[in-house]
């Protein structure tokens, strides 16, 4: 069974190196906290992984508009598509 096509395919082993990326920065993170280091460090790396984890959303918004609202079109779903986007917009947008 070959798996679906989706918005993040063609770039999908740089999205995973992004993630991977992000993952460690959580971990340094932790060590941060675990060795005390001062808070203004901490929540520097913070918003440092705040802003790696919009650049991916926005990625994946951009596939997704390029490649999953299209196919939604062609099969005469644009509300739909046009609805879950807005909804997905609006809750990255309600963050903090």
């Amino acid at each position: 069974m070959t798996a679906p096509t989706r918005g993040y395919t063609a770039t999908k082993d740089q999205l995973l190196s992004r993630l991977r990326r992000i993952e460690g920065q959580v971990r340094g993170i932790e060590r941060m906290v675990e060795e005390d280091r001062y808070c203004i460090d901490v929540l520097t790396q913070i918003s440092a992984i705040q802003a790696a984890l919009d650049k991916v959303a926005l990625g994946l918004l951009d596939g997704h508009a390029r490649h999953c609202m299209i196919t939604g079109a062609e099969e005469g779903r644009s509300q739909e598509m046009a609805d879950e986007i807005m909804a997905a917009i609006g809750r990255l947008m309600k963050r903090g």
